[in-house]
């Protein structure tokens, strides 16, 4: 990796126009409205980016549209999932080639398959893409959790898959993972993906976060992050209380519908919701419309809309 991988990224949204098709012009503003607010870099086509609603084409224009706005400033991690591995080879040729500092590739989506399948796709998509690969558990998602023993084996025998972003949710896999890097023969990179367990994460060890939460609440997980690594408990106490007071808001509806409606509130053009919403669900968007600026006001001030 060409930076290290560290402190606070930013999993972005993907703009849409009217139509719901990808809008590249639009990413700009939301890179520079997380860096503004103090995160290290962004991730590219992640769960956040809901990555099956868009073409090959479209993701390989965002990811362009990325890394010429981003320039050099942060690191650009480019995740390139797919149902095929011959568009998880097509995203990651393109990244390369545009000089992202990491892949983030997770199992393929939407069949299920056994340990052995994955390590044998993870395995093939590292020789073909000669640079530093983040395995990503998004088993919430893909329906392919990759398990403890397939991240190790698959760390210690690649060379070019250098570490994990966790979004698996299990708190059991923090303190094994820190403990093992260890003992693997370079060092690798650990990555929370789970918003939740950030402060866990940190406190056994790992290097920081992917987080959608922060493409639009960017200033939540750079305050625990800046707290914990300050030593500062009150103000780790402060910005995790109000981190899960938020998730239980996103749990709320289909994921990333909260953030899509938040970041529209925020002044972001990240686009419409790509969905029909029922009358049940118009209320309960028009309600959290009205309900997160005043509560983040009292609970988390630093977040101005």
């Amino acid at each position: 990796m060409s930076r290290a991988l560290n402190g606070v990224i930013a999993a972005l949204l993907t703009p849409v126009d009217a139509g719901g098709r990808a809008h590249p012009p639009s990413l700009p503003a939301l890179i520079d409205f997380v860096l503004e607010r103090g995160v290290r870099g962004v991730c590219v086509g992640g769960g956040t980016s809901e990555y099956p609603h868009f073409s090959v084409d479209e993701r390989k224009r965002l990811l362009t549209a990325a890394a010429e706005h981003l320039n050099g400033r942060g690191p650009l991690v480019a995740a390139i999932g797919a149902s095929t591995l011959r568009d998880v080879l097509t995203l990651g040729r393109h990244a390369l080639a545009l000089g992202c500092d990491a892949l983030l590739l997770p199992p393929p989506h939407f069949y299920r398959y056994a340990q052995e399948d994955l390590e044998a796709f993870f395995r093939a998509a590292a020789e073909a893409l000669p640079g530093p690969i983040l395995l990503y558990d998004l088993a919430g998602f893909t329906g392919n959790p990759i398990e403890p023993d397939t991240r190790l084996r698959l760390m210690t025998e690649v060379d070019n898959i250098v570490g994990v972003k966790d979004s698996s949710g299990r708190r059991a896999y923090l303190r094994p993972l820190a403990e093992a890097r260890g003992a693997l023969p370079s060092p690798i990179t650990l990555l929370a993906g789970s918003d939740g367990l950030f402060r866990e994460a940190l406190e056994h060890g790992w290097d920081g976060c992917i987080s959608g939460i922060a493409t639009c609440f960017p200033e939540l997980l750079v305050a625990v992050d800046g707290a914990y690594r300050a030593g500062d408990e009150a103000a780790l106490g402060r910005a995790q209380a109000a981190l899960e007071r938020l998730i239980e808001r996103i749990e709320a509806l289909p994921f990333p519908w909260l953030l899509r409606v938040a970041a529209a509130l925020r002044g972001l053009p990240t686009g419409p919701l790509g969905w029909p919403l029922s009358p049940g669900r118009l209320q309960q968007i028009e309600a959290l419309r009205t309900e997160l600026p005043a509560w983040f006001a009292g609970s988390f001030p630093d977040i101005v809309w």
